[in-house]
């Protein structure tokens, strides 16, 4: 497919109602546009794919990208399709490579399809179908969970890393060389009102963590001493969230994980570290 035809996919899909929610037939998100080769192999590495992991791939085509992350990468994996005829291929090529008790492909719905259990998932899906998947990869992955997306960034996500380099295969599937790959990592739910407890020489009473979120940005403040002090180079990264506070003078780096209605880690600055944490 050339570049030209994928965006004349990519603007009909735009122009269909979103129904697939109540639709009982599978969506067809798009036409079939493998990844080649070297891509998926790169796409594995950027997501650190190892033997602990189990991928999902939306929309995986004749199943490249779950047979290498089991045969060359150790890992687990499905495949989700609605081609009928694509599945049955990867099924039966995972049966000829011997990886068949690792990969899996299924006839499915990627919009309907349970992806809880991925720890890295990846798609090469037009640009409309991966935004229309925004919300569902917040609700249903959990923090850390690796997302890669080849081609197309998900709007409102800042991408952990970014790779953009040129390749001939390319050419005959957009009409371009030019690759993009976008790795992102589902955030905690950090948004919301904190009552944290820090050392004694930052605070002898509780704090008050102000925290607003906007998907992978965090920013906020701390009600110390009376005074509303900002959270500086605020960060979160899947569970990790970390910022520095400037106190009494002195600026002092916090590290903490999220889970749930708690943040517990650690305080450092004045040449002491210490424990913090935080209550929703």
């Amino acid at each position: 497919m050339n570049f030209r035809a994928l965006h004349a996919a990519a603007l009909c899909l735009a122009l269909v109602p979103c129904v697939h929610a109540a639709d009982k037939a599978p969506v067809d998100a798009g036409p079939y546009v493998p990844s080649p080769s070297s891509v998926v192999a790169d796409m594995l590495t950027l997501a650190e794919v190892g033997p602990k992991d189990f991928v999902i791939d939306l929309g995986s085509g004749d199943g490249r990208i779950v047979l290498t992350a089991a045969k060359v990468f150790g890992a687990r994996g499905l495949g989700v399709e609605i081609k009928e005829k694509l599945v049955k291929e990867a099924n039966d090529a995972a049966r000829l490579q011997g990886v068949a008790d690792r990969a899996s492909f299924t006839v499915q719905d990627l919009f309907k399809t349970d992806i809880s259990k991925a720890t890295v998932l990846t798609m090469y899906l037009l640009p409309n179908t991966v935004n229309m998947l925004k919300d569902k990869l917040l609700a249903e992955l959990n923090p850390g969970t690796r997302i890669i997306s080849h081609d197309y960034p998900l709007a409102g996500w800042i991408p952990e890393q970014y790779r953009q380099f040129d390749l001939e295969d390319k050419v005959a599937i957009t009409g371009v060389t030019t690759t993009l790959i976008y790795l992102y990592v589902v955030p905690a739910r950090a948004e919301g009102t904190w009552s944290a407890k820090l050392p004694a020489n930052l605070s002898k009473d509780p704090v008050r963590l102000n925290l607003r979120q906007q998907i992978t940005r965090v920013s906020g403040s701390a009600r110390v001493g009376g005074k509303d002090v900002l959270l500086e180079e605020a960060k979160l990264r899947g569970e990790r969230f970390t910022f520095k506070l400037a106190v009494g003078g002195k600026t002092y780096d916090f590290a903490g994980t999220v889970k749930g209605q708690t943040i517990e880690g650690s305080v450092e600055g004045g040449g002491t570290k210490a424990a913090w944490s935080a209550l929703k």
